[in-house]
């Protein structure tokens, strides 16, 4: 008996040290860029961890400063074409994801094996191609031109993701409900849907992070603010002078553009955790 105690405490502390490690490898380029928000431009080339001053001037440079109207644009856009872009995709992934999961018809599989290829083909590839279209058509440097383009992106995860969730859905839950009356619609819209809700959620948030962070479609359809996102708008951060980097002013930004993402892990952390164990484990 005390020897299981024994090793059980032994493997607690081992995955407790892995833990900590995990944590300090994951946290540290995060507490670098925070550590250098606050930096003067001295202290950039000390080489020094944290500051010798801690200075809000970086913050002030991109939210009352010259840099303020680059990066409350960028930001406007990042949450508007994100928040579309996940609406749309989640909309679309649910009604198709059901589609697979219930239904028996030919090129069931290939529409799956499609969706796999677009989100691993690299999205560098098509960016000339897909340039030279926007300009024909009107939509480079646009919302559309960009939400367009990340519904590639958050789609093939998004149906993926409900695909597995609306497989463990007991198909007797729809029988019973028209069977008491309900149509199709109804059946799917009332039955169906809030039971899947924890994986509807998770793939929302996993979409919207894809379309928050993506920099290679922002860079390179946009040309102005009217819709450059956020991390393609850091590349165009200036110093005080052409000598100068604006280390500080995009460290400051990137924190800035972390708050969301980090909000919404923390606050639903239990909808996220639920929703992608209940994906992973069938019923």
């Amino acid at each position: 008996m005390t020897s299981v105690k024994n090793t059980n405490r032994r493997e607690r502390t081992i995955w407790t040290i892995l833990t900590v490690l995990v944590l300090v490898y994951a946290l540290f380029p995060v507490a670098s860029i925070f550590a250098t928000s606050f930096k003067l431009p001295s202290d950039l080339s000390t080489g020094k961890f944290l500051p010798t001053t801690w200075s809000p001037a970086n913050y002030e440079q991109i939210l009352v400063g010259n840099a303020q109207e680059l990066f409350l644009s960028a930001l406007r856009n990042s949450v508007g074409i994100a928040l579309i872009a996940t609406f749309i995709a989640v909309v679309l992934a649910t009604l198709c994801a059901y589609a697979i999961a219930r239904l028996d018809f030919p090129g069931k599989k290939l529409v799956l094996t499609t969706a796999l290829a677009v989100s691993i083909f690299p999205v560098i590839s098509i960016v000339t191609p897909l340039f030279n279209l926007w300009r024909r058509i009107g939509l480079y440097d646009t919302w559309p031109g960009l939400i367009i383009p990340y519904l590639s992106l958050t789609l093939p995860i998004s149906i993926w993701t409900l695909a597995a969730f609306f497989r463990q859905i007991p198909w007797e839950l729809e029988q019973a409900a028209q069977v008491d009356g309900a149509t199709t619609w109804q059946a799917f819209r009332k039955a169906v849907v809030p039971l899947a809700a924890p994986g509807v959620f998770t793939t929302a948030i996993i979409a919207f992070f894809i379309a928050w962070n993506d920099f290679v479609y922002g860079i390179s359809l946009t040309s102005t603010q009217a819709a450059r996102p956020v991390p393609a708008a850091l590349a165009f951060f200036t110093g005080a002078s052409q000598f100068e980097a604006p280390t500080g002013a995009i460290s400051a930004a990137a924190i800035i553009v972390t708050i969301p993402v980090v909000l919404l892990v923390v606050l639903f952390q239990r909808q996220i955790v639920s929703g992608l164990t209940q994906g992973a484990v069938k019923g």
